[in-house]
């Protein structure tokens, strides 16, 4: 899938790479896939349709109608609430069982880069053997793109967490969620030189109409096994305690490699819950690897990562998959 012919937003036109990007490896292009409607939008269709009939033939019936509908759009507000639900599409909520057998868990950074935090949770990571899916926003992979192509050079994924991180997402329209969701795609794929293949929305919120945009762009939905409320709290152990209580193989962790919020010792909350987090996961015999290492397999994102580097020779300092 191209999205070379994508502009990008004109406010974030001077954002560009300080140096050329590597062409992405087509192995990793999402490609569209058919849509599917889930039991509940599929009955909202319906209801929708039915209503219409209704009141062609009873126009009196309108208070009916308008209620009905009413009541079905509040339900499916409610259920977009809900990041773990899978009544408006496909969710990942865990590994793959192959996966489990192998005792993978996967850790997921939102909101970066950042040069303030990124860095050391890289360095975190090293220093533990572990791999991570890092859901960035896409005008600040524009904004640091060196640092964007390092976290793939680390061995690690990128993937979409939209172009600006508008918390009204959820809001919009189907036409504006995918114009947002790719220009994203572009904006990293111009800075690393890979698409990425899965997505998660601002604060985890969707709408019905969400699923249809994201089969248009090839991505798939991913939301979190648990999540450490990083971004709103600022206690590491009470962070730590929701990431662990009942760590799994199979679990998706969430923390947040960007924001504001910080320690009562002013450090950025992940930095310090991440060192007792791999510690744990380590001592429970777990192995942290990204989404795609999980899906695919170790040896599939070998195969990938050397064909890649032979279609595409990476400039140095850039990853190319």
């Amino acid at each position: 899938m191209s999205i070379d012919h994508l502009p990008l937003p004109a406010a974030e036109q001077r954002f560009t790479p300080v140096a050329p990007a590597p062409v992405a490896d087509p192995a990793w292009r999402p490609v569209p896939r058919p849509w599917s409607p889930t039991p509940a939008a599929r009955a909202s269709l319906w209801l929708h349709g039915i209503g219409l009939c209704v009141l062609a033939a009873w126009p009196a019936g309108w208070p009916w109608v308008a209620g009905a509908i009413a009541a079905d759009h509040a339900f499916l507000g409610l259920a977009g609430m809900r990041p773990r639900s899978r009544l408006l599409g496909p969710n990942l909520l865990r590994l793959p069982e192959a996966a489990i057998r192998r005792g993978e868990v996967t850790l997921t950074f939102d909101d970066g880069p950042d040069p303030a935090i990124t860095p050391r949770v890289l360095d975190l990571l090293e220093a533990h053997g572990a791999k991570a899916s890092f859901f960035v926003i896409g005008r600040r992979a524009l904004r640091y793109p060196d640092l964007a192509r390092e976290i793939l050079r680390r061995g690690h994924d990128i993937e979409n967490h939209t172009y600006r991180h508008p918390y009204g997402f959820a809001c919009w329209g189907p036409g504006a969620m995918r114009r947002e969701i790719m220009a994203a795609q572009r904006a990293i794929a111009d800075t690393v030189g890979v698409e990425p293949r899965f997505f998660r929305p601002p604060l985890g919120l969707r709408s019905p109409l969400l699923d249809p945009a994201l089969a248009a762009s090839g991505l798939d939905y991913v939301s979190w096994t648990r999540r450490g409320l990083d971004g709103r709290s600022g206690d590491p152990a009470a962070v730590l305690r929701r990431l662990t209580r009942g760590l799994a193989a199979g679990d998706i962790l969430l923390l947040h490699d960007a924001g504001r919020v910080r320690s009562p010792g002013g450090q950025p909350v992940a930095l310090e819950v991440l060192p007792a987090l791999l510690a744990r996961i380590r001592a429970l015999g777990l192995r942290a690897v990204s989404l795609r290492r999980a899906l695919d397999g170790p040896e599939a994102v070998a195969i990938a990562a050397a064909a890649g580097a032979a279609a595409c020779p990476a400039p140095a300092g850039h990853a190319c998959r």
